[in-house]
């Protein structure tokens, strides 16, 4: 019984790391996606609206 509490366990913190390792993966993939497209477009940065003032400014990373 201990085993398979003790297997439970590591396949839990197996499936929480690889989950994790997933989300951080898309979002590095997802910076890099919008690098090139700034790069192909000559661009110096990303705009972003403020919701509060309607003004746009260049997204801080």
């Amino acid at each position: 019984m201990p085993q398979l509490i003790f297997f439970l366990l590591v396949g839990l913190a197996a499936y929480y790391g690889y989950r994790s390792f997933k989300r951080e993966a898309q979002r590095v993939s997802q910076r890099v996606r919008e690098a090139e497209k700034e790069a192909q477009n000559r661009a110096d940065g990303t705009l972003v609206r403020d919701p509060k003032t309607g003004e746009y400014r260049l997204r801080k990373d």
